[in-house]
């Protein structure tokens, strides 16, 4: 029953969900907007029981623990670059960190084998019939499926076709993030060293492959912005335009920010949808209930994958069974989570020179920042994860 699934998305969530549905002796089919997976990016980490007793039960823990990145420290400086606040590796990198561009290559390697993948397209329009989805591609050709799985992130097209428009369900948290890389002229070394001023971060660290290259990750409050998501140049105008007149080493970043090839901007951002499926189409991860940044969106993206493929295999490809099971399992889970995403801008941006001061003098308490990771920690496996028996027939590698 409804083995033949669509998924939309091929970074982390709709990879992982593959995994598990060809663990199922499903027919996973991931379409990607993309020409191919994509490379680098930033770090993703994950902590907490939960999210790592998924990777052992896949058999990714070993390779991932050969690729992670060791984490990635932050410090705080002023103007003159004295340093004002040390934080360690694992306040940003968890229990394990591996480059998100890493691990989208693990989960599509170890998905392939039973998973056929659709790079190039997208879905333009669903129409559910009375046994399954017609999906409609850019491309032009239209396919049915049993089941359409959104795993397309905030942004989610599949929730914008089956859900309706972004603006219902999409948040902004005051706060814009841009990412971009340039030559390591600074000199920096692992993690990454910034500065603020109220309600704007500028921050630099080096590769974590290439120390003579380097990441500049740029934060700054906002009311929500009108612009193009197509159009980079654009977006490099507004992030000039918001850190224009700055100390520090901003204008060399700013200049490199100008050459750059590719540029990552959005909004610091949440998705709230109070259903997680209508009919045959289901939302995963980010899609469902995702924060741009510090929601530990990599690992509960993880969880929700195995958890809903667990759920239709044990409903034995029920729809309606087994996404009701999987929400009422993960919804509280994925919410408690979502929730640190709320603070990420104000942390990493404070919107007053006393906000910014309050912050780095808390944070130099070590008994107080190790409250702040055990509490991390306890989010992050704030879930009981069922067995869910896999067709031993059905390996991926």
């Amino acid at each position: 029953m409804n083995r033949n699934v669509l998924i939309s998305g091929a970074s982390i969530a709709g990879p992982a969900l593959a995994y598990w549905l060809g663990r199922h002796g499903f027919r996973p089919t991931v379409v990607e907007l993309a020409p191919a997976l994509r490379q680098g990016g930033q770090a993703v980490d994950f902590r907490g029981d939960a999210h790592l007793t998924v990777l052992e039960r896949m058999g990714l823990l070993p390779e991932l623990r050969r690729i992670q990145t060791g984490g990635s420290p932050m410090r705080f400086v002023d103007e003159r670059g004295r340093t004002l606040l040390d934080l360690p590796a694992e306040f940003a990198g968890g229990e394990m960190e591996v480059l998100r561009g890493d691990l989208a290559r693990v989960l599509h390697e170890h998905s392939a084998p039973s998973t056929e993948y659709v790079f190039g397209d997208s879905i333009a329009a669903l129409t559910e019939t009375a046994c399954g989805v017609r999906a409609d591609f850019r491309s032009g050709i239209s396919r049915e499926f049993d089941l359409v799985i959104g795993a397309d992130g905030l942004h989610s097209q599949v929730r914008r076709l089956a859900f309706g428009p972004e603006k219902d369900y999409v948040s902004h948290l005051g706060y814009y993030a841009a990412t971009w890389q340039l030559p390591n002229e600074l000199g920096v070394g692992k993690g990454s060293v910034g500065y603020n001023v109220p309600g704007r971060l500028a921050s630099v660290g080096a590769d974590h492959r290439d120390p003579a290259r380097a990441g500049a990750f740029f934060v700054f409050a906002s009311t929500e912005l009108s612009y193009d998501r197509h159009d980079p140049e654009q977006q490099k105008r507004l992030i000039a335009d918001a850190f224009s007149g700055l100390g520090w080493e901003v204008p060399r970043l700013l200049d490199s920010l100008h050459q750059a090839p590719e540029l990552y901007f959005d909004s610091i951002s949440r998705a709230d949808v109070n259903t997680w499926f209508r009919g045959r189409v289901c939302l995963v991860g980010d899609a469902a209930c995702g924060a741009t940044i510090g929601g530990m969106g990599t690992g509960t993206a993880v969880v929700a994958a195995y958890v809903l493929a667990g759920e239709l295999a044990r409903a034995q490809g029920d729809h309606r069974t087994a996404f009701a099971r999987y929400e009422r399992r993960l919804r509280t889970y994925a919410e408690g989570c979502q929730a640190g995403g709320d603070r990420t801008g104000k942390f990493l941006a404070p919107a007053t020179t006393t906000g910014i001061r309050l912050r780095n003098t808390l944070l130099s308490r070590r008994l107080l920042l190790n409250g702040m990771l055990k509490l991390g920690e306890k989010v992050s496996s704030t879930v009981t994860l069922p067995d869910y028996p896999t067709d031993p027939s059905h390996v991926s590698r």
